[in-house]
């Protein structure tokens, strides 16, 4: 219910994916300084705008409670994401067995070679589609590896994800339609390749890990499977995609900091620091859900018990508060502690790979090319999502150069 005296924005849709697509900060800005706990009536849904209650919620999960869609007013599912403690810990310690630091830290050779890789292939043309080219294939071959499915379905993974963040939107029922379908197929798919390791000897691929894990003696069903395996899949796929596409743009609209990475892409510190700002800057994802658990006040306005929340990333890292100039791109921003990862018992399990996937590609980016720039007159149409937004398409022109192989 909406509070009498809290201020309202038109522009404001909290469900819509074309708001998101447009990226209004301006208004995010403006709900951070006149309304940072906001109700959208016609949602009904509250936003959390400032980094300081964005935190306090994910610190908070007996009070704000994840056991519902990640989407505000979604059922539950049976993945972790939509999981409060004690059930998410043991769930995500099955999965996080093909992340620890070191099976990370172990693949740095790997991924230089998939970005060399992936680089050859368009190196000589002198022109590409960024997104499709390059940004997309790194995190969906080394998920796709990770969780042991076969090279020749990578294609139809990458459109089914995609289908599927796409219609997070309340105001496209084809996308919506499309989703629905593209989970279907990849509900078929998977159960095939759970059938399969279900009969074979366990493998280190997680999909293998999964299926023969037991939870209090008893084995995931085939939905947890499912769910799980997609919780992974969109999760390393789109988002790491996203900010090596949206980084890459944030450089060609920033030529100074371009030129400072270019100087300095054989300083591993400096390139960690680096993506630290692209990951604040580009934000992909969007927002997360929460449900009260018993009515509490934040800011002055009363969330009630079972009410929807959604916490907003990408306004949290650009809290005034929080950053000097936070609308300045500074890849040597010294202070940087972004939630783009979240934070708290559902910080993203994949952080360090994508941190390391972020690192590698934009060290090969600029080395082998070095002045990417958009084609004359793209036009750059972005995915209209309430949940990860992005680039659809990035056409770029470059001078060629020879592949390494």
């Amino acid at each position: 219910m909406a509070i009498a005296n809290h201020p309202t924005h038109p522009e404001v849709d909290l469900l819509d994916g074309r708001w998101y697509a447009n990226e209004p900060h301006e208004t995010w800005t403006w709900m951070r300084h006149n309304a940072p706990v906001y109700y959208d009536e016609k949602c009904d849904t509250w936003a959390i705008m400032r980094y300081k209650d964005v935190l306090a919620i994910e610190k908070d999960d007996e009070t704000f409670s994840s056991y519902r869609s990640p989407r505000p007013h979604g059922d539950p599912l049976p993945m972790m994401i939509s999981m409060d403690d004690p059930e998410h810990l043991r769930r995500r310690m099955l999965v996080n067995r093909g992340f620890t630091p070191k099976r990370v830290r172990d693949k740095e050779p790997e991924i230089r070679a998939i970005c060399n890789e992936i680089i050859d292939k368009v190196c000589e043309n002198g022109e590409c589609d960024f997104v499709w080219d390059i940004a997309a294939p790194l995190p969906l071959i080394l998920i796709g590896d990770m969780l042991g499915f076969p090279r020749e379905s990578y294609e139809d993974l990458l459109h089914w994800s995609d289908d599927m963040i796409r219609g997070t939107t309340v105001s496209d029922p084809a996308a919506t339609e499309k989703a629905m379908m593209a989970g279907i197929a990849f509900r078929e798919y998977q159960l095939k390749v759970i059938a399969d390791r279900r009969t074979r000897e366990p493998q280190k691929d997680l999909v293998s890990i999964l299926c023969h894990a037991e939870m209090n003696g008893e084995k995931l069903d085939d939905e947890s499977l499912i769910q799980e395996t997609l919780l992974i899949l969109i999760g390393g796929d789109e988002t790491t995609r996203h900010v090596i596409t949206g980084g890459m743009l944030a450089l060609m609209s920033h030529p100074d900091e371009r030129e400072k990475l270019m100087a300095n892409r054989h300083d591993d510190a400096y390139v960690v620091r680096a993506v630290e700002e692209l990951l604040r800057w580009v934000t992909p994802i969007k927002n997360m859900s929460r449900s009260a658990t018993k009515d509490v006040e934040m800011n002055g306005q009363k969330i009630e018990e079972g009410e929807q929340i959604v916490l907003m990333y990408p306004s949290a890292n650009r809290d005034e508060e929080i950053y000097e100039d936070p609308f300045v791109f500074d890849l040597e921003r010294e202070t940087n502690n972004h939630l783009a990862f979240g934070f708290g018992t559902h910080f993203c399990l994949g952080a360090s790979l994508a941190r390391l996937e972020l690192k590698v590609m934009f060290e090969q980016l600029m080395e082998r090319l070095p002045d990417i720039q958009l084609k004359e007159g793209a036009e750059l149409p972005f995915r209209a999502s309430n949940f990860i937004v992005g680039p659809e398409a990035m056409p770029i022109t470059f001078t060629p150069t020879a592949a390494t192989s």
